[in-house]
């Protein structure tokens, strides 16, 4: 015998209590007769005992039945209650949205946008979770991620936010001292600064614009779990490093940094909002999917000369 309670037997026990009738029972919950009838005598097999005393005029609870009539009823409310819970979160955006976001994207554009997004939905709560690493939405229990990539994880669902370009970067004193790289295979003689968690390995693919591919594995004397870190080194003129569009585009408005080989581009990658499964996502977290891709379709983070490619 299953160890798993027969809730469903429980339940039409107690809908054929209160209809006083197998016919009644079945009306309530759109099952035949017959379904319902043969639920409840497994429901008594199961539990070793009779719930009615049936005749073809009359149905009267047992004293066994009796005995167990309070707690299948109040299961069965519970169970009802549950479920219209459950159905109205699902329509009216209410509850916690557990959210992963990486660090410096996270702090810097998307925290921002929190304040805006929780008065226009007071019923909503978010838990930030910030961090680096990729987390798995399904085991650690996440509603939702925002992922910066060139591909969305495809055992998930991805809506592409917006795009996101990255460059190569060194700064001016740098690139006084050491020389300008006129090809990917001269980075091999520079000081690079390393991303624990790039895709690939940690690896630079590069392409010019006749389509030839050149892969780098940057070497260096700095590797860090967040891009912001290398910042400090790259300002001092110590190193080149690949920062994302959202982070290098101020530092290369005000000239503190250089793009290097600009003949040559990253792959286009995007940020994504990703959740385990289209189907059944809760009001909430499509409401804060929508609001994501509302307020990031133009960046103001956008640097001029790619915005003006993308449009052109």
């Amino acid at each position: 015998m299953s160890h798993l309670p027969d809730l469903e037997g429980l339940a039409l026990f107690a809908k054929v209590a209160e209809e006083r009738s197998f016919a009644g029972a079945a009306r309530e919950f759109d099952l035949s007769v017959a379904t319902v009838s043969r639920a409840v005598t497994r429901l008594e097999g199961r539990l070793g005992g009779r719930l009615f005393n049936r005749t073809s005029r009359q149905l009267a609870l047992t004293e066994f039945g009796a005995s167990l009539l309070d707690q299948a009823s109040r299961m069965l409310r519970d169970a009802e209650q549950l479920e219209a819970t459950a159905r109205e979160q699902a329509a009216h955006p209410r509850g916690l949205v557990r959210l992963a976001v990486p660090m410096t994207f996270g702090i810097q554009w998307v925290a921002p946008l929190l304040p805006a997004f929780l008065q226009r939905f007071p019923d909503i709560s978010v838990d930030l979770h910030l961090s680096d690493a990729s987390v798995d939405l399904i085991g650690e229990g996440f509603d939702a991620a925002v992922r910066i990539a060139l591909l969305p994880d495809s055992s998930l669902v991805a809506r592409k936010l917006c795009s996101v370009s990255r460059f190569l970067v060194a700064s001016p004193e740098y690139l006084r001292l050491n020389g300008k790289p006129k090809h990917p295979s001269d980075l091999n003689r520079h000081d690079c600064v390393g991303y624990a968690y790039r895709s690939q390995n940690d690896t630079w693919k590069l392409v010019d614009r006749q389509g030839n591919e050149e892969l780098v594995k940057p070497r260096g004397r700095l590797r860090v779990t967040n891009i912001e870190a290398s910042i400090p080194l790259l300002l001092a003129g110590k190193a080149v490093g690949e920062l994302p569009e959202f982070i290098a585009s101020g530092y290369l408005k005000r000239g503190e940094l250089q793009e290097i080989l600009p003949g040559w581009s990253h792959a286009t990658g995007g940020v994504y909002f990703v959740t385990p499964t289209l189907r059944s996502r809760p009001a909430k977290v499509e409401a804060l999917g929508n609001y994501l891709a509302e307020k990031l379709s133009e960046p103001e983070w956008r640097w001029p000369a790619k915005k003006a490619q993308r449009r052109g």
